[in-house]
């Protein structure tokens, strides 16, 4: 049993080893096979991929050959280029070379030519001298004759007949300077006269005075209580609104409205008319009323403006200008309406540029606006010709508008031919009579400071303003002053005058020198 089982067991390991063997034998025959195979596989790729190396190869060649003739190409065209440049840059060049021979030549001629004539003009002024010389001698020799002759030095002789040529000189100077001056005076004064009067004829307007007090009518006097309401409630309303001092008092079926500002006195008294028509009066309703009356008031204001700017014929100007127009309307100038007075210059100044030639728009649009800097409420130091000409370059007008409403009363320099029109038309439209209300205190004061003016100056005797302060009367002591001191004494009187004091218009001043000769018989 031992036994079998171990032939078995042999049987099975002898039978595992062949089997082994085989397995190895066939699995070696079959590795042989597919090394064959991969070893064929591997010749025909290579054989491929020498092909395609080939085949990329030449076209790499090809490609990098025909990139050579290009570049090539591109060289050679730059190559020539460079040439054609150079060439011209050459040819240039020997066009200059060229030009620089001929000036050269020309210049060694001009040069030969030049040297030629300052000989000839060295030999001339050597020939000069000598002449000169000559000359001088001949003349000293006659000026020691003469000397002889007239027992006189020669620098006495020339002194004394200096001395007669400036005498005869300035008297006949003096007779042409006064001739020429009294020609051109009566020819100004003509002229000046014919203008400003077609000027003032064309013009016609009405001559207005507003007062700080407007008065109020009422229908009876019952209306009055309602007015003051109760305790004074309404009449303190009123006032707070408005600004405006409310005065009732004795006078039958009236109540007066005091402000300086006639603005104000215009809403106060529009709203009153309101409320009494109304009937209904108590403080909400006094508000409501001023408020809506303001509005209604401010929209009039434009609204006068561009009326006034339209019946001028001035186009272009500033929304804050044409309402500062219209303000005018409720602002006076010592008494006279201040919108009625610019109308009138602008009116003035446009027919009187016309007249001379110049442009009558313009003048009109500067005559408008010269007063404009009086319609301002704010507190300031300028003088209104100042405050209104900034207001003007703030507002985009031209330089020689804003130049005459600056210099209307000489506070800056005048540049342009507008600027003296509009002086003179603004001192006509406040010279007329009844144009303006004065104060008699400074009314008499100005005319005080007037004779002032001419008391001093030296030689002046006597001093009187006349013509209400139109022309200044000096007379003088004959003794001290002689006929040419007085026109000189005059024209510095005038300038003082025009320097130092402010006033309407314009003042004559004739300064009056006489001689008197009193003998008695016996």
């Amino acid at each position: 049993m031992d036994n079998t089982t171990l032939l078995i067991v042999v049987g099975v390991i002898v039978g595992l080893i062949i089997g082994f063997v085989i397995a190895k034998s066939l699995e070696k025959g079959k590795a042989s096979k597919v090394i064959g195979n991969a070893k064929k596989e591997a010749e025909t790729i290579l054989k491929a991929a020498k092909v395609d190396a080939d085949g990329i190869k030449k076209d790499k060649i090809l490609q990098a050959k025909e990139k050579f003739i290009e570049l090539k190409a591109e060289h050679e065209k730059v190559i020539v280029s460079r040439d054609k440049k150079m060439a011209e840059a050459e040819k240039r060049t020997r066009d200059k070379e060229s030009q620089i021979s001929n000036e050269l030549s020309k210049n060694k001629k001009l040069n030969a030519t030049l040297e030629e004539k300052k000989k000839d003009y060295d030999y001339r002024i050597d020939y000069l001298e000598k002449k000169q010389a000559e000359v001088d001698k001949l003349h000293k020799s006659q000026v020691n004759q003469l000397e002889v002759i007239s027992s006189l030095s020669a620098e006495e002789a020339k002194e004394q007949l200096i001395e007669a040529v400036k005498a005869e000189a300035k008297s006949d100077a003096m007779a042409f300077i006064q001739e020429r001056m009294e020609e051109a005076k009566l020819t100004a004064q003509q002229e000046a006269k014919k203008v400003i009067i077609n000027s003032i004829q064309r013009i016609g307007t009405e001559e207005a005075i507003e007062n700080c007090v407007s008065v109020f009518n009422l229908e009876s006097d019952d209306v009055k209580g309602r007015i003051i309401g109760r305790e004074g409630r309404n009449i303190r309303a009123i006032e707070s609104a408005t600004g405006v001092e409310i005065i009732v008092d004795d006078t039958p079926e009236a109540i007066i409205l005091s402000c300086f500002d006639s603005v104000r006195r215009e809403i106060a008294r529009l709203s009153l008319h309101k409320l009494v028509t109304d009937g209904r009066i108590h403080p909400a309703r006094i508000e409501e009323v001023v408020r809506k009356t303001k509005k209604q008031i401010e929209e009039e204001i434009i609204e006068v403006g561009k009326r006034t700017v339209i019946d001028l014929g001035i186009h272009g100007l500033h929304p804050e200008l044409i309402k500062a127009v219209g303000r005018m309307k409720y602002r006076s100038s010592y008494g006279q309406n201040l919108l009625q007075h610019s109308r009138e210059v602008a009116k003035l100044s446009g027919v009187m540029a016309a007249e001379l030639g110049l442009n009558p728009k313009l003048a009109k649009r500067a005559g408008l606006l010269h007063d404009i800097g009086k319609v301002p409420e704010t507190e300031t130091e300028l003088p209104h010709a100042i405050l209104g000409m900034q207001w003007a370059e703030k507002h985009g007008e031209k330089p020689d508008v804003c130049n005459a409403i600056g210099a209307h009363h000489d506070e800056i320099e005048m540049t342009n031919l507008i600027s003296p029109i509009v002086q003179v038309c603004d001192a006509i439209s406040g010279a007329r009579p009844g144009a303006r209300r004065q104060v008699l205190d400074s009314y008499i004061q100005r005319l005080k400071d007037l004779e002032d003016v001419a008391f001093g100056f030296t030689g002046v005797k006597k001093a009187y303003a006349i013509q209400a302060g139109r022309e200044l009367r000096v007379i003088v002591e004959s003794e001290k002053v002689n006929d040419d001191q007085a026109s000189e004494l005059s024209f510095n009187i005038s300038q003082k005058i025009q320097t130092d004091m402010t006033y309407p218009g314009q003042v004559k001043v004739t300064v009056i020198r006489e001689t008197r000769a009193v003998n008695i018989a016996k």
